[in-house]
């Protein structure tokens, strides 16, 4: 169980006098009616209460997204306007529940009303060309259920069911079964494009020859790395159950030649030698400290003077928290019990630990889909 620690709180900051009158103001009941009323605030009172409804009915939002994903009518509504009552038919749903649920969809933004029927808005169209985005509403039911009792789940009391979904995690045996491998594989290979478009344009591979890749999965970011790169020599490094999957994967696209694919676990097994980069996509925020310590020294160790750690994923906003790595991932990885979304700040300390120096911090053009640390072994470049 997560352990509770207990003491004096925070001693008051400068300003608190002020923030404790304003919150006492703004909570009573008779100050909220004025200022509904009162023309310079009822437009402010109106933006807050809408904002307040929906932090309150989130969670009712995120089933009719999964509703719209599952009877999949993203597709039907994509070319044309269809009625209610095709809509309906399609999805073996009455035709009163069907319209509920695309006017659910359209106060969301999903659809838009066009004559009689619905069609897809630009907003759902996004939504369904993004890669991954459909799979992950459709692995969420797991997610749903780990977030039942939020506060079991923040005291360490639930037995989650992410955690056995992911069991990778835990070290190399656990991920032998080839269908755990293959659902794990198949759902980051498809979000994997976003955040490979934001490392790459970051500019954190600039310049580098021969790049492994640990923990890379079927090589989903490699083949990526080396359609932009094309004189880029590849390493891929990762258990030994999604070796064949990634072969196929650089076969097919013509890369063979350009990649070394070498199963082991990054936990128990040494690094291959003779890359001057080394890639972590989506690696650290499902691990531990411990081990992500322990597989910065690894790697510190394995490049040459000059070498190059690359860690891309989305991450937390430290002193400024940000939605999707402080809210959506904080506690996605709780549930999967293993690991922790991590500030940039905080990698760049682990990485300083582990030796690298000269760490830096490229903007991406869409930090919730992906920020990037690099940090630079010190010597020869």
């Amino acid at each position: 169980m997560t352990e509770i620690l207990s003491g004096p709180g925070p001693e008051p900051r400068r300003g608190s006098g002020w923030r404790r009158w304003r919150n006492r103001k703004i909570a009573s009941p008779g100050f909220q009616s004025w200022a509904s009323r009162f023309f310079l605030t009822r437009g402010h009172v109106r933006r807050e209460g809408e904002r307040m409804f929906d932090l309150v009915s989130g969670f009712v939002y995120s089933q009719v997204l999964r509703a719209v994903v599952e009877l999949d009518l993203l597709e039907a509504t994509c070319d044309a306007p269809q009625s209610l009552a095709a809509l309906a038919h399609r999805a073996s749903l009455p035709v009163d529940r069907m319209e509920v649920l695309m006017q659910a969809g359209t106060a969301l933004g999903l659809f838009e009303r066009v004559g009689g029927g619905y069609q897809l808005s630009a907003l759902g169209a996004a939504l369904m060309g993004a890669p991954g985005v459909v799979g992950m509403i459709r692995h969420h039911d797991v997610f749903y259920r780990d977030l039942e009792d939020p506060v079991a789940l923040l005291r360490g009391e639930t037995d989650t069911e992410l955690a056995r979904f992911w069991p990778y995690v835990f070290g190399a045996g656990a991920a032998e079964d080839p269908e755990t491998a293959r659902r794990y594989s198949a759902l980051m290979a498809d979000s994997q494009a976003l955040v490979a478009e934001e490392t790459l344009r970051s500019g954190a591979l600039d310049g580098i020859a021969r790049l492994m890749d640990v923990g890379g999965g079927t090589g989903a970011f490699l083949a990526a790395a080396g359609a932009a790169c094309p004189g880029l020599k590849m390493m891929l490094f990762d258990l030994p159950a999604v070796v064949p999957a990634a072969e196929d994967r650089f076969r097919a696209l013509g890369l063979s030649e350009r990649v070394t694919v070498t199963g082991g676990s990054f936990r128990d097994d040494p690094l291959p030698e003779g890359a001057d980069a080394v890639s972590l996509v989506r690696v650290c925020y499902d691990h531990s400290d411990e081990t992500v310590r322990a597989l910065m020294g690894k790697i510190f160790g394995t490049l040459p003077p000059g070498g190059r750690l690359i860690v891309s994923e989305p991450m937390a906003g430290g002193a400024r928290p940000n939605r999707a790595g402080d809210a959506y991932f904080a506690f996605y990885c709780m549930a999967m019990q293993t690991g922790r979304a991590r500030s940039p700040e905080r990698l760049a300390e682990m990485m300083k630990e582990a030796g690298f120096q000269g760490v830096e911090m490229p903007p991406t053009r869409r930090p919730f889909i992906a920020s990037v640390v690099v940090g630079h072994k010190p010597g020869a470049t």
